[in-house]
């Protein structure tokens, strides 16, 4: 058996970013070459998340970003199982990598984002290499992506909640105050759509499902069940959708009124949101 010396772990260790004494066990199990130890650790990696497989992985990472030319923004979750590995900032790093990544390669959906080559493989595997590095479960949890005239995002302290809008203008006076003003609102507010057409059938059906229960539950007589429920569902609207909200910095206009201020054929087309909490 070849002697392993502490330079050779060291440099292992480097190379890999895999604690010291799992850089020390694959070279002995390698008999000293780096290349088979390299692929030990990954190996360990990758049943390290097929045990962790069922482990809950509510925690990470969430970032957002802006291309170059501001037409495009790109949001990116990576999950993990606990707070401490989300404020790591080798994880924090890598997620900024992975998000990196998707703007490099103008990707625009999870999958293609999870299919992409990072530093010669896929970003799936390289979340495994970073399993076996945290010891905890990790997978991208989400991936968000829009594109118009003009595009925003916001990433809230924290790296926990991250909005990207995009407009259909970009030649509108102090759009990038607009623009911030309109993320941080989806960022704080949650809108499930942009406006009631927009809100899809299924969620509409199950407010007034919900609605019509509740009036029930209160007593309130079967034939106005449904009235009642049309009521609750115009305040659902009223509440969860971007253009209808208060806005948050002035309660007495709603955001469509303030994008309709800022130039009267102002729109936003397209917005996401990713949360953790």
């Amino acid at each position: 058996m070849s002697t392993i010396t502490a330079a050779q772990v060291n440099e292992l260790r480097k190379k890999t970013g895999a604690g010291m004494m799992d850089c020390k066990k694959a070279l002995v199990e390698a008999e000293g070459d780096f290349e088979k130890a390299t692929d030990i650790l990954r190996k360990k990696g990758q049943k390290l998340a097929s045990s962790r497989a069922d482990r809950s992985a509510n925690e990470g990472v969430v970032l957002s970003t802006v291309v170059a030319d501001g037409t495009k923004a790109y949001a990116v979750m990576l999950n993990c199982e606990t707070d401490f590995v989300a404020q790591n900032k080798e994880v924090i790093d890598f997620t900024r990598a992975i998000l990196n990544l998707a703007v490099e390669k103008e990707l625009d959906t999870i999958d293609a984002l999870k299919s992409a080559e990072m530093n010669g493989r896929t970003v799936v595997e390289n979340i495994t290499d970073m399993v076996g590095k945290t010891g905890e479960k990790m997978e991208l949890g989400a991936f968000g992506f829009v594109a118009g005239a003009k595009a925003f995002a916001y990433t809230h302290p924290g790296n926990k909640i991250a909005a990207i809008a995009a407009f259909n203008k970009s030649e509108v006076s102090d759009i990038d105050t607009v623009g911030k003003d309109v993320v941080m609102q989806i960022a704080a507010m949650a809108p499930v759509a942009i406006d009631k057409g927009d809100v899809s059938p299924a969620i509409i059906d199950k407010e007034i499902e919900i609605g019509m229960e509740q009036a029930r539950q209160e007593g309130k007589p079967e034939e106005l069940l449904e009235k009642i429920a049309m009521g609750k569902l115009n305040k659902f609207f009223k509440e969860s959708t971007l253009v209808n909200q208060d806005f948050i910095k002035d309660s007495k206009k709603t955001v469509g009124q303030m994008l309709q201020a800022a130039d009267k054929d102002l729109n936003v087309i397209a917005f996401e949101r990713l949360s953790l909490v």
